[in-house]
């Protein structure tokens, strides 16, 4: 298809989908509420539906007040009876897929439900939307003059049960348009490769002599393919091999600690960098302008959104609230309910919103990923912060990081323990640990008052790590490419010190 053709049609659905983005953005909890009545009116004569009496749900007081709050486990038997083969459980079309993830460390895995709906109305509409929406932006982008460099998971989708799981990545590859296909590098046979050694040579042997102008995929993963790539091509820049790319859009992880190491090895003033908030559950929100962090929270994509204040979650005075009833700069869990059938589910993600006209946020972590051994209440968006002052003020590239706490012992006070995988590591002069304290004090009220005359807190640990140790530690794992991701912060120390043993 001619280019001036093809972005034609863009521009014809950009500025037709504009208008729908500002109708909900103009209309938040209008639109909202019509998602929650349209799930509920669908999902009315399922299991589910009669068990909590759909029927009878007329407003947000209704729902919150007879449907429970459900995690993974207390929903995973309905989900098992829909891998059967059963119908009708917790959604009204067949589930025919099931994305599979194992989350960051937990080696059991969950199998999510993907229903025709949540493709269709979610996956696929917020592929569409993200150029929509960097277009709109960049009216003179050249981005379909060729072809985006694609790195997804690594498991083809298996059938069981007359139903398919795989990675949510291969779910969207396997049923995307036959044209799709064509506008992307590699092939859907090289992404689907199970083998992460085989699939990189694969790749890297496909897409270097095609025109690439934009990336797409987890950044500590598209990392280790560029770096590769160059190693290929003995070129010392992405752009010299590919000069007309111009956008990275990325998610999965935060992009800080990445950042730096970026710009270094694309070495592009002009290059864009384009934030994505997606999960097998559902694709929540977009980066909405040029050079933000901050996520439009996308309101029209049959998901609806509840949330629970951070400084309450899993207590006995934990409270839910509707998207209306946020606040600036609150930590919140997320809830949500989905085209998909998952009723009331936490996802397990945190995000704080910095705007409420319109909707939007930044990811802050995980419910389960944070430090709070001493009260101290430290965050993965503190410790990236700390991580990405430290690369910008001493020109450090970090290649991982983790975090983990070294508990008191009888007279013996409690630290944080940082255990660091460098490039190239830093001058012996530069007091690692006086930095990450001073600027995590800065960060974090919290813990800046248990460092307060060492009373509670010693300063940080910090541990170097050999080259590869991450990489290994997937490697043993059976966790190496795609979606998976190191665990930045935890309050036990199983994890960090399987690193240290890896590490020697």
């Amino acid at each position: 298809m001619p280019i001036p053709l093809i972005n034609s049609i863009a521009s014809w659905f950009l500025k037709k989908r504009m208008h729908q983005i500002e109708l909900f953005i103009k209309y938040p909890n209008e639109v909202q509420q019509d998602v929650l009545n349209g799930l509920i009116d669908s999902a009315k004569d399922t299991f589910i539906g009669k068990k909590f009496d759909f029927s009878s749900i007329n407003c947000y007081k209704d729902f919150s007040e007879k449907v429970p709050v459900f995690s993974y486990e207390e929903f995973s038997d309905k989900i098992e009876l829909a891998r059967k083969g059963e119908n009708n459980i917790f959604w009204s079309s067949k589930i025919k897929w099931f994305a599979k993830s194992s989350g960051t460390t937990n080696a059991k895995s969950k199998f999510i439900p993907v229903s025709d709906e949540s493709l269709q109305d979610c996956h696929y509409a917020a592929g569409k939307d993200l150029l929509c929406m960097y277009l709109n932006n960049n009216p003179n982008s050249q981005l379909f003059t060729g072809k985006s460099l694609r790195l997804g998971g690594s498991k083809s989708p298996y059938e069981k049960n007359g139903t398919f799981y795989g990675d949510l990545s291969a779910i969207l590859i396997d049923n995307m348009p036959f044209w799709a296909e064509f506008s992307s590098t590699p092939s859907n046979r090289i992404s689907l490769m199970e083998n992460w050694d085989k699939k990189i040579v694969k790749i890297i042997s496909e897409s270097l002599n095609e025109n690439v102008t934009s990336l797409a995929g987890v950044p500590s993963w598209m990392l280790v393919l560029l770096n590769r790539i160059l190693e290929k091509s003995e070129e010392k820049y992405i752009s010299d091999l590919w000069p007309n790319l111009e956008v990275y859009f990325h998610g999965g992880v935060s992009f800080k600690p990445y950042l730096n190491q970026y710009m270094d090895i694309i070495n592009k003033e002009s290059m864009q960098f384009y934030e994505i908030y997606n999960a097998s559950e559902g694709f929540f929100a977009i980066q909405y302008e040029n050079n933000s962090n901050e996520l439009l929270l996308m309101l029209d994509y049959g998901i609806f959104y509840e949330f629970i204040p951070m400084r309450v979650y899993g207590t006995k005075n934990e409270k839910i609230i509707p998207l209306y009833e946020v606040e600036k700069d609150v930590n919140y869990a997320i809830l949500i309910t989905t085209n998909a059938g998952l009723w009331r589910y936490k996802i397990g993600d945190t995000v704080k919103f910095t705007s409420t006209s319109p909707y939007k946020i930044i990811i802050t972590g995980r419910t389960k990923h944070y430090i709070n051994v001493f009260g101290e209440e430290v965050i993965i968006e503190n410790t990236d912060n700390v991580i990405n002052k430290l690369s910008s003020k001493y020109d450090l590239q970090i290649i991982d990081y983790t975090v983990a706490p070294v508990f008191m012992n009888k007279n013996k006070k409690g630290a944080h323990q940082w255990f660091i995988e460098f490039k190239k590591p830093p001058s012996k002069k530069i007091n690692l640990s006086e930095i990450i304290d001073h600027e995590l004090r800065q960060e974090n009220s919290d813990y800046d008052a248990k460092r307060f005359n060492s009373f509670t807190l010693k300063k940080p640990e910090v541990i170097i790590s050999k080259k590869g140790v991450f990489l290994k530690w997937l490697e043993i794992n059976n966790k190496l490419g795609g979606q998976n991701k190191i665990p930045r912060l935890s309050n036990e120390r199983k994890f960090i010190e399987s690193l240290m043993k890896l590490n020697g």
